[in-house]
């Protein structure tokens, strides 16, 4: 109960300040499983596409948290947790009780088994560009390995300003999201040429 009434605020909150204005450009808003892939450059992307969503799609989409970033703190581990039902990833190689490396996909694969759709930040890192950086290739595994999964690219505009580098309070800027026509990896694609052809189409919603 007190998740839900947080997340009512910090929806309300973060509308008021950004205006989180969901703008649907080749497909719609519907309840069908798939992997919204934006551009990255700050660590209020999650925040602004989550709020941008409407409520049928919020409660079944996950954003991706940073696992370094969003546990370092009781709250923002309880807000990515209960709030925003995030899946945590580790942006640093982990190693198994076997010597071997895990899987740092693994547990966005497990979202997806359990019929979850997820918010996707292919860049694995905040770029400082305007351009996205290159895209790696968790995008194409997963694309790979889900082929029903509808793929959604999407870009998010103006977020970086409103919370600059160095800045603790957040500055009021008039923010949207764009989602952008499906994709899927064409037959016999490779992996290369799909991972450049998703970032053009992430690029390609900034002039929209």
């Amino acid at each position: 109960m007190m998740a839900r009434v947080f997340g009512w605020l910090l929806l309300g909150f973060i509308r008021l300040l950004t205006g989180a204005q969901a703008r649907w450009y080749g497909c719609p808003p519907k309840a069908e499983q798939r992997i919204y892939f934006a551009n990255h450059q700050s660590h209020a992307d999650l925040v602004l596409i989550w709020a941008a969503l409407p409520k049928e799609l919020r409660g079944i989409t996950r954003p991706i948290a940073a696992k370094d970033y969003w546990t370092t703190s009781p709250l923002k581990r309880w807000i990515t947790t209960e709030v925003f039902n995030a899946i945590y990833v580790d942006r640093q190689k982990q190693v198994g009780p076997d010597g071997e490396a895990t899987d740092p996909l693994e547990p966005l694969i497990e979202a997806l088994i359990q019929g979850d759709s997820i918010i996707l930040f292919p860049e694995g890192t905040r770029g400082h560009h305007e351009d996205p950086q290159a895209f790696k290739s968790g995008l194409y595994n997963l694309a790979q390995r889900f082929p029903d999964v509808v793929l959604v690219p999407t870009w998010i505009n103006n977020v970086q300003r409103v919370m600059p580098k160095g800045e603790v309070v957040p500055v009021p800027v008039l923010c949207s999201v764009t989602f952008g026509a499906p994709i899927c990896v064409e037959p016999g694609e490779a992996r290369t040429a799909f991972l450049a052809r998703a970032r053009d189409a992430v690029m390609a919603l900034r002039d929209i």
